[in-house]
């Protein structure tokens, strides 16, 4: 199955009420004027809320990753795959700051059309050009694995619940490889419990760095110098 980009996002209107201070939609996803995307062409739009029992990544460790991606210079004209995309803040942010196109993978219906709505403010900012594309898909990340069948990414977010075990995170690392979603400079940067147990990348690939923020380990994974470049 090929999952392209489309223009259309598909998003139904839900009634609004105030909770606490809080905007609150009828499908249970919230509303909050802390969450908005941090630099970049889309400065200051602001990000539906997490839902209860969503675990969305903390302002500091968000900066500490684009500081080190910007520095890197990895997002220009990139092709962004946000999996487990909770709000899509990682994958959102990364547009603001230069990539091209993005696919924001979540399998919550209500944090799905968060997303959605998002990417349909953006697309009526002023920052917006015709040559870019985003598009939010509800689905399992290992499904949509499993079916891709579409064009290369360059810069891949994976922030599963803590819950996802490690021998999960690391096959699904793998089918990456395996269905050829990566291009061989791609870098993946994957986000772990700082008490879970480092997985160990497909073989070819390298945990290049890892820092810990708090409770949260990110590890940024590249191929290995020998796969650079090559086919």
């Amino acid at each position: 199955m090929q999952c392209g980009f489309s223009d259309s996002l598909i998003c139904r209107p839900s009634s609004v009420e105030w909770i606490q201070g809080r905007k609150r939609v009828d499908n249970g996803a919230r509303y909050s004027e802390d969450m908005h995307v941090i630099a970049g062409r889309f400065k200051g739009v602001a990000l539906e809320a997490a839902k209860a029992g969503t675990r969305p990544t903390t302002d500091r460790t968000k900066e500490a990753i684009f500081s080190r991606l910007d520095a890197w210079g990895v997002l220009r004209d990139a092709r962004i795959l946000d999996l487990y995309a909770g709000t899509g803040a990682l994958g959102i942010e990364a547009m603001s700051r230069g990539g091209q196109e993005l696919v924001s993978v979540e399998s919550a219906a209500p944090m799905t059309a968060a997303i959605a709505k998002t990417l349909t403010s953006l697309k009526r900012h002023s920052a917006w050009s015709n040559d870019m594309r985003a598009v939010a898909v509800r689905g399992k990340a290992e499904r949509y694995v499993e079916r891709y069948s579409g064009s290369a990414f360059d810069v891949v977010f994976i922030d599963p619940p803590y819950a996802v075990s490690t021998e999960d995170c690391e096959e699904l690392l793998g089918n990456m490889v395996g269905a050829h979603m990566l291009d061989p400079d791609a870098l993946i940067v994957l986000e772990r419990s700082a008490r879970s147990e480092q997985p160990v990348p497909p073989e070819g690939w390298q945990i290049s760095e890892r820092r810990v923020y708090g409770e949260t380990a990110v590890y940024y994974i590249e191929s290995l110098p020998s796969q650079q470049g090559d086919e």
